[in-house]
């Protein structure tokens, strides 16, 4: 990747292979699109020049391409935590840049939730103290539950450089 182009890149597309990751980074509060199934290479590449995104891909063939060595991120890694320790040097990833701020399905910026979506999360959810947001596009309630704060757990650990394997 040109060095230069390093700093200038904050948005992302992640190629069918790396859908995991976009979630990741989605996360971590980066506007990250995921590539529909079957979109050629050629389409994808028109599509992040004309949207100033890096392509995200495990895909070498992808850097033969004419023209990609500044639209390109080879992820050498297939393991999640190994993918994150590849990312965050390189591209200066801050995994708690703005934590659950994106919708983990379509990327869309959440917005605070209204009472009356609140007033329709299950029980247990409603007397937790929030936040509570809601993503504008599909409609999904987050909330701050046991499944967010193990996935806070690891984007602070990748944050700390800690990149082992850990579940969630």
């Amino acid at each position: 990747m040109n060095p230069e182009m390093i700093g200038l890149k904050r948005r992302f597309i992640c190629d069918e292979m790396l859908n995991r990751l976009a979630r990741w980074l989605r996360a971590a509060g980066y506007d990250t699109e995921q590539v529909a199934h079957g979109v050629n290479d050629r389409d994808l590449m028109a599509h992040a020049v004309a949207s100033d995104r890096l392509i995200l891909t495990r895909d070498h063939k992808f850097l033969e391409r004419r023209g990609s060595a500044s639209q390109v991120f080879l992820v050498i890694s297939g393991a999640i935590d190994e993918q994150a320790h590849e990312l965050t040097a390189p591209l200066g990833i801050n995994w708690l840049k703005a934590p659950f701020s994106r919708c983990l399905m379509d990327n869309a910026p959440l917005r605070p939730a209204i009472k009356a979506e609140i007033d329709d999360l299950p029980w247990p959810s409603q007397s937790l103290t929030g936040p509570f947001t809601t993503c504008p596009d599909c409609g999904r309630h987050y909330w701050t539950g046991s499944h967010t704060l193990r996935m806070r757990d690891k984007l602070e650990a990748w944050t700390r450089g800690q990149f082992e394997r850990v579940s969630i």
